[in-house]
């Protein structure tokens, strides 16, 4: 087939489809190939990825006819046992020697230059980094967005719990391409596999979510089809080794673009890599916007960031991928003139501010981690408490759990992402709110947030979640980061409990007010503790939990929030 070009671009595009590379184990993988009409050499841009090469989004995400007017190959490859591509469909397991394999492949395409970027998003991010670890020589750089670093810190899990909002439907809606390849030739089976499988996916929010155990969900076992990965890796923990980029990234010696946002799910994973290759001396550049997982415009969730927001402006220096594909000539073609503008090492999406900043590192140098305590009646102050203040109680109830508004999150449909009013969250009586006064000038917060909370309670084990709040002069409370921890704990025993609530850029204005939400559930975002220390894979009984919060001199329950003074 050939494309035309669209006038600003134009160059005529060839495209392959389904066209076939063997990997080494025999298994037969196929791509699509887009590539300039006039004979090479050109460099190689591979995406890898589960969810079908030639569905909408894939085209929208990647651009690949625009790329490939750009003066690239572009090959998009569906990932081993996923539609067109042979082989058994197994999360992670198989993309570090298939990537290797592939990229070899890809480099002796012909008009190929024999370099090879990597190029995509989420699982097709973490393809990218995975075959970097394999260390094919033709790599030459990678440009993952919106993925993760350690699975246990986003995606599988975060401070213990379940990611019970993604697991669920993620792999469900995977499982349809299971189901028509196990019945294809059987008409009859898969038409009831299909539907059963559908409704169980359409009704995640009604049904699926609460179903227990959470650690070992019965929707899998209903379908015979493959999880996230939560439950293959507690019962092989070396396992989750196939998808896990913490403490490795200085094994990839490549420049890396790394793209995230500040409510993606994926948030700290991307920070985490960013930071680790740059300690070990690689050339990485990192893009983090307000943009959720899904959602790359500058309307986020309640809060409308501006039209510059958008990946589609990127503050007026052009679209994200036009921005990569600038970025990946430098590496992939070393000789040719600069097509883009330059970036620096890190650009910053400021929100609250709303602007675009150029910056020389991450973690900021001049930001200055500023306890602000937990204190008597709600309140939240820089000043440490000097005498017993008390504590505050509540009743966790895990069959009433606080249900999930807003945040850094990929779930079901039903449930936005980003920053919303936290009004409903806030009236709830097993939720604790403690507020600053209204702010006399504005407060810059740029890096890592934790808490440390002086906890007590009955059960044998109980969860913490923290969530750091902006009031605006009129009441509204918009969520800017959270956190949880799982604790096991002795009853009736204050632990301080440490709570990683990831990182942000945002300016509180003056006249706001910062708050702190504490609780005990974030549902079905996280999945519930049940208070009774039974095993998640077994677990289905609960019972009610009685939390204390302590702020007082000897047990000071605190936020920690880096401040950029001006």
């Amino acid at each position: 087939m050939t494309a035309h070009g669209d006038g600003a671009r134009s160059v005529d595009v060839t495209v392959a489809y389904n066209v076939p590379t063997r990997m080494r184990d025999g298994a037969v993988l196929r791509a699509d190939v887009y590539r300039p009409a006039a004979g090479g050499p050109y460099p190689v841009l591979l995406a890898r990825l589960p969810y079908g090469k030639s569905v909408p989004m894939t085209a929208s995400m990647l651009d690949p006819l625009g790329l490939a007017r750009d003066g690239f190959i572009v090959v998009i490859q569906d990932t081993r046992g996923r539609f067109a591509s042979e082989g058994d469909w197994e999360p992670w397991t198989y993309e570090e020697a298939d990537g290797y394999d592939t990229v070899r492949w890809a480099a002796a395409l012909a008009d190929s230059n024999g370099r090879v970027g990597m190029i995509g998003a989420s699982y097709f991010g973490n393809t990218q980094w995975m075959a970097a670890l394999a260390k094919p020589p033709e790599l030459k750089a990678i440009a993952p967005q919106i993925t993760w670093s350690d699975p246990d810190d986003g995606l599988f899990s975060r401070g213990g719990a379940i990611e019970l909002g993604i697991n669920l439907p993620w792999s469900l809606a995977q499982g349809v391409d299971t189901l028509m390849r196990r019945h294809g030739d059987d008409p009859t089976a898969l038409g009831p596999a299909l539907g059963a499988l559908i409704e169980d996916l359409d009704q995640v929010t009604s049904f699926g979510y609460g179903e227990l155990p959470a650690g070992r969900h019965p929707a899998f076992q209903r379908h015979g089809i493959r999880e996230i990965g939560f439950e293959r890796s507690r019962q092989d923990p070396d396992w989750s080794a196939a998808c896990r980029v913490a403490g490795r990234q200085a094994e990839v010696e490549l420049p890396s673009l790394n793209i995230g946002g500040w409510y993606d799910i994926f948030n700290q994973g991307t920070l985490d890599n960013y930071v680790e290759s740059r300690a070990a001396g690689r050339p990485a550049t990192l893009i983090m916007g307000p943009w959720t997982h899904a959602n790359f415009t500058g309307q986020i969730g309640d809060v409308n960031f501006g039209a510059a927001a958008s990946a589609d402006l990127i503050g007026f220096r052009g679209r994200s991928i036009d921005l990569q594909s600038a970025w990946f000539r430098q590496w992939l073609t070393p000789d040719s003139a600069p097509s883009g503008p330059d970036l620096p090492p890190v650009l910053l999406f400021v929100m609250g501010a709303n602007q675009w900043r150029e910056e020389q590192q991450w973690p900021l140098a001049r930001a200055v981690d500023t306890d602000l305590f937990l204190r008597a009646d709600g309140g939240l102050a820089f000043d440490a408490p000097q005498a017993d203040e008390g504590s505050d109680t509540y009743v966790y109830d895990p069959d009433d759990p606080v249900p999930t508004t807003g945040g850094a999150l990929l779930m079901s449909s039903e449930f936005r992402s980003g920053p919303l009013d936290q009004a409903a969250v806030e009236e709830r009586s097993d939720v604790l709110v403690y507020t600053t006064e209204p702010l006399t000038e504005d407060m810059e917060v740029t890096g890592r947030v934790r808490a440390l909370v002086h906890a007590a309670t009955d059960a044998p084990t109980t969860d913490w979640v923290v969530r750091l709040c902006d009031v605006a002069p009129e009441g509204i409370s918009l969520n800017v980061v959270d956190g949880i921890v799982r604790a096991n704990t002795t009853p009736g025993e204050f632990t301080e409990h440490a709570v990683d609530l990831w990182s942000t850029s945002y300016v509180f204005r003056a006249g706001h007010r910062l708050r702190v939400q504490i609780t005990s559930s974030n549902f079905p975002r996280w999945d519930r503790n049940l208070n009774t220390g039974a095993p998640l894979d077994s677990g289905t009984g609960y019972r009610p939990a009685h939390q204390e919060i302590a702020h007082d001199a000897a047990r000071p329950s605190r936020i920690s929030i880096p401040i950029v003074r001006p």
